[in-house]
């Protein structure tokens, strides 16, 4: 599954991590991927204001894409959402003064769905467990959508917390169970049962799938497993902020310009992600159009976060009509982007995107909203969601 497209989300849901409470971990083992997905992208967008606001809200299509979900089966998103609010979260633990706490509490208070917008809510007593910065866990948002299995990422989410710490420390087998949603399971009351079926394909999905590796150790009493922990390493084959290698984006011809400039590579991949192609392609074209500059990427920086617009298009005696046509079309495209906002822009991409196949989808791949190939589809794309928008080509 392809990483979460960065290109523009707003606020908390351009972090690639969110910090989930250790309680909420524990008690999340019954939920289903697709919840589990679910719970913490509606944490990580509603982290910040947690303690401050009652009521969250995101776009509905920028949840399902950052839970990776891609269909327009809006019944599934509910369910899911239902699944949630029906799930009971229970803590038990120690206070600041190490007085012993228990807690139970729904894990979404309320959800609505309503004109392509999510709304929700935490019970105020959650709200605050979930806020506690001093007992969290970083879940990244990249690697819980390349999971197959909710065993599997309930035990990344379990181990990740203790990765500094290099174990998990023992726990008691019923725990375990428990935190892998099997608690009230006779099958897997039988150890040789929970290691085939639950530990060892979880172990294989998180080695090969996320930025650790976990290796499971056991203690016996007589004959019988009684206690397992999970040593833990970082995967040096998938550190957790380098998930995309970065081979796509170096591809683009905007990444040239952004080098030939002066940008560091990192920096490079960095504005592409956060700003588009087409959005970086007018700041270059303004910035190379205002000659000698002594500090072209800080420039470049200034452009990007100020409102600086290339100049149109100039035509010269030699210049075709139909090239003309075709920067003028561009031109316009260009300034209806930059004005969607950013969550429109990266919903925009991805509809067109997933409307593509072979050499096509290669090529809006590589040039974005100016890919050649799907000139005349890109036309007919933005006239459908701004009619009129090219009445003088006509």
């Amino acid at each position: 599954m392809d990483d979460i497209p960065r290109d523009q989300l707003t606020g908390a849901l351009r972090r690639g991590a969110v910090k989930k409470h250790v309680a909420a971990i524990h008690v999340s083992g019954k939920l289903t991927l697709l919840q589990r997905r679910l719970s913490n992208v509606l944490l990580l967008n509603a982290y910040d204001t947690l303690m401050t606001r009652g009521v969250h809200r995101i776009d509905a299509r920028t949840l399902c894409l950052m839970i990776g979900y891609n269909s327009n089966d809006m019944d599934t998103l509910k369910a899911s959402l239902r699944g949630l609010a029906e799930t009971v979260a229970e803590w038990d633990m120690l206070d600041e003064e190490g007085r012993q706490e228990w807690g139970v509490s729904s894990l979404l208070a309320y959800a609505k769905l309503k004109g392509g917008i999510c709304e929700y809510a935490y019970s105020p007593a959650l709200a605050q467990k979930l806020h506690d910065p001093k007992v969290f866990a970083l879940i990244n948002m990249n690697i819980q959508r390349r999971f197959s299995s909710g065993h599997a990422l309930a035990l990344y989410e379990n181990c990740y917390r203790f990765v500094r710490t290099g174990s998990t420390g023992w726990w008691p087998i019923d725990l375990f169970r428990r935190l892998m949603g099997v608690g009230d399971s006779d099958y897997y009351e039988t150890f040789k049962h929970l290691n085939a079926k639950i530990i060892k394909p979880a172990v294989e999905e998180v080695n090969r799938t996320s930025n650790i590796v976990v290796t499971p150790e056991t203690r016996k009493m007589g004959r019988s497993v009684t206690e397992i922990r999970f040593l833990i390493r970082e995967n040096p084959q998938l550190a957790i902020l380098d998930l995309d290698d970065g081979e796509g984006v170096r591809k683009s011809p905007v990444y040239e310009r952004l080098i030939r400039l002066g940008a560091s590579d990192r920096l490079a991949r960095q504005w592409i992600v956060e700003h588009g192609e087409t959005v970086l392609t007018g700041k270059l074209d303004y910035v190379e159009g205002q000659g000698e500059v002594r500090n072209p990427v800080g420039y470049l920086t200034a452009a990007l976060k100020g409102d600086y617009n290339a100049p149109k298009t100039v035509a010269s005696p030699a210049t075709s009509p139909e090239i003309l046509v075709r920067a003028e079309r561009l031109r316009r495209i260009q300034d209806v982007v930059a004005k969607r906002t950013p969550t429109q822009r990266d919903a925009d991409r991805r509809l067109f995107h997933s409307r593509l196949e072979g050499a096509e989808r290669n090529d809006f791949e590589r040039f974005g909203w100016m890919s050649p190939l799907n000139a005349e589809a890109i036309r007919t794309f933005w006239e459908k969601i701004h009619p009129g928008l090219f009445e003088e080509e006509q």
